[in-house]
């Protein structure tokens, strides 16, 4: 499970690129996305970086991650 913080997002299309993108790299990874907080919570046993980048690649920067 990774926790992320992820500038940009401020709508429901947001969410949905934002979740297309991380499932592009793991179709089956879990995504929940709280607006409120910017907060990204991908359950995935891909690598953190692919998913990160594919975050950064849609347009939302990713500025922490644990």
């Amino acid at each position: 499970m990774y926790q992320l913080h992820v500038e940009n997002m401020s709508c429901g299309h947001c969410v949905g690129a934002v979740t297309k993108a991380v499932q592009a790299i793991d179709a089956s990874a879990k995504v929940e996305i709280d607006l409120a907080t910017k907060s990204v919570r991908i359950d995935s046993a891909t690598p953190l970086a692919p998913l990160k980048s594919a975050i950064a690649d849609a347009g939302y920067p990713v500025t922490s991650a644990s």
